[in-house]
């Protein structure tokens, strides 16, 4: 019924939606206008260090790399202080024919007089080898790899290539005196060119690199230009910056990411335009004006068949829901709508399920509770055992045994009481092995002491709880199907204890055993001959059966009885229980 002032579901989803909807637009946009310039100018910045350092990590392996053939060299070269020979050759060849980035290897003497090249070349009267810069490096700092501007080689003839210097002053031992020498290693800077040229800054962005030390400029991709004096960088802000700076030339913004690369004392400069990738302020005003009145839109229209969808299933499962308060089960909800509303339904569906199915579970355990506890009632007098237990008081009558029609007389008179128990389901396992133990004295007195008996009990499981009469059908199935068809005394033990927090019984005895056929059969309703699982000497297969269930019921499923034999070696039956402790004497209901 429609109280004073509730809205419809449809009309609340309408207008909540598209209001929530109106806001956040509204909010977004002016926060990505205000916001998008500077997180532009972030993302470039990021990009950019990147990038540049990238280039600056290549640079430093490449490097490295060939600072560690530098000393491979070395070592090739100036072994044991000498450079000359065949090995020495051989391994130089090695070498260069491995790197086709080495120009050349030459041995220098301290008065710059070659001492070893490869490949073997004549150096040019006018190279003036003292007045290179990577001879006074290497004059002026011993055991140090320096490494030079880019130049044309001018110490042999031609091909001029450009290349950098990599030499280093040693101090060998050469004919048992000591020797100062300068190694020089030609690489060629074309691998330096490539690493540096590839990389993409925009359309007009670019990378160039300059030495920490004197400010000169290794590499610039209009190099040429640089020389001419035709363009220009601002060498001194970017030797002292760090990180990243922007500055302007003509106007123009340009973002510069500044890397050092290590052991080197070169400095990576990355260089790009802001103005190409940023929008205009115009341009992102007109986009946003369409997104917003676009996403408006949009927004009503969904929320107009969103809240269309939602409410017919609704207001399907609201008159399902009154038809189950009413006591009605039997609906079921279709699957229809959002997905949200099918899982609901399924669900409902499901919820539905497992309440019929829990009542007839209900149902059927009372029915079978009821069935199990008449079985146990009737199992409390089996009046074939008390016919043969009768008849065998007569016959030791006719015989004057009186002790013996005494004892079997006590026996039956306490059996019977603890079977009644005072109408309780439950007793301890003290009572039920007592039990065990006067049916057992009269049935040995009925078989005339053909087997003999044992009952052994932990002290702390005697004071647990255990279903009444659980012992009886399995001791008569020892007898029945172990005891009686065996031609020597037989044995039976049973004992209780505690293990793993469980309580454990168990029926043993000696006699025949069982077939693995014979030990299903127990646990089913019917024998493999379709007749009914018992023997013709009171039942003992429905008996154990019994035994079985009713722990089950009662307990739970991880409870009951299990058996284990092998022929002409016996038979142990195997009862396990929860050990719940018996407090005050009184009945245990669980």
């Amino acid at each position: 019924m429609n109280r004073l002032g509730a809205r419809s579901i449809k009309s609340i989803i309408l207008w909540s939606f598209s209001t929530f909807i109106l806001i956040i637009v509204v909010i977004v946009a002016v926060l990505v206008y205000n916001k998008f310039l500077r997180i532009a100018e972030e993302n470039i910045t990021l990009s950019t260090e990147q990038i540049v350092d990238s280039v600056s990590y290549n640079l430093a392996d490449y490097l490295d790399g060939m600072a560690q053939l530098y000393r491979a060299i070395e070592e090739h070269m100036l072994v044991e202080g000498e450079w000359d020979g065949d090995q020495v050759t051989k391994q130089l060849d090695i070498v260069t024919s491995s790197r086709d980035d080495i120009v050349s290897i030459a041995l220098f003497n301290e008065r710059g007089e070659v001492l070893r090249n490869h490949p073997t070349m004549p150096i040019r009267e006018s190279a003036r080898v003292t007045e290179q810069s990577w001879f006074h490096s290497a004059l002026r700092v011993s055991n140090h790899l320096g490494f030079s501007l880019p130049h044309v080689q001018n110490l042999y003839g031609s091909p001029y290539k450009w290349v950098v210097s990599m030499s280093k002053g040693i101090t060998v031992q050469h004919n048992g005196e000591p020797m100062y020498v300068i190694l020089l290693v030609d690489i060629n800077f074309k691998k330096i060119d490539e690493l540096s040229s590839r990389v993409s800054l925009g359309k007009r962005g670019y990378v160039y690199i300059i030495d920490e030390g004197a400010g000169n400029i290794v590499y610039h991709p209009q190099q040429q230009l640089i020389y001419m004096g035709l363009r220009s960088e601002n060498v001194e802000q970017a030797l002292v910056g760090r990180g990243s700076y922007i500055d302007s030339v003509s106007g123009v913004k340009r973002l510069h990411t500044v890397k050092s690369v290590d052991n080197i004392g070169w400095k990576v400069v990355g260089v790009s335009y802001l103005d190409e990738i940023m929008t205009t302020r115009e341009e992102v005003y007109r986009y946003m004006i369409q997104v917003v009145g676009g996403v408006l839109i949009l927004a009503f229209l969904v929320s107009i068949v969103l809240a269309s969808m939602l409410t017919r299933p609704i207001r399907r499962m609201e008159a399902t829901m009154k038809v189950v308060e009413r006591g009605n089960f039997d609906v079921e909800l279709p699957l229809k709508g959002p997905l949200e509303v099918i899982q609901l339904s399924s669900r409902f569906n499901l919820m539905i399920d497992k309440i019929r199915g829990l009542m007839s579970q209900i149902i059927m355990e009372q029915e079978s509770k009821r069935k199990y506890e008449l079985e146990a009632l009737q199992a409390q007098i089996n009046p074939h055992f008390l016919y043969n237990t009768l008849n065998s008081v007569v016959r030791l009558v006719g015989m004057g045994k009186k002790e013996e029609i005494i004892t079997m007389i006590t026996s039956l008179s306490k059996l019977f009481r603890i079977s009644l128990s005072k109408g309780r389901r439950t007793i301890t396992v003290r009572e039920e092995l007592e039990h065990a133990r006067h049916y057992l004295t009269i049935q040995q007195m009925r078989f005339k002491k053909k087997f003999q008996f044992s009952i052994e009990a932990e002290e702390e499981a005697l004071s647990g709880c255990t279903l009444k009469l659980v012992l009886q059908p399995l001791i008569e199935n020892a007898i029945i199907h172990g005891i009686e068809y065996l031609v020597d005394e037989g044995m039976i033990q049973v004992s209780a204890r505690i293990e793993g927090g469980f309580l454990l019984m168990e029926v043993a005895d000696n006699g025949v055993g069982m077939t693995e056929e014979q030990l299903q059969a127990l646990f089913k309703e019917t024998s493999p001959d379709g007749e009914a699982a018992q023997t013709g000497n009171g039942g003992s297969g429905v008996a154990v059966l019994n035994v079985h269930a009713r722990i089950r019921l009662y307990y739970g499923e991880n409870y009951g009885l299990s058996y284990e034999s092998e022929r002409e070696e016996g038979t142990t039956a195997r009862i396990r229980l929860p050990f719940i402790r018996r407090e005050g004497g009184g009945d245990h209901e669980g």
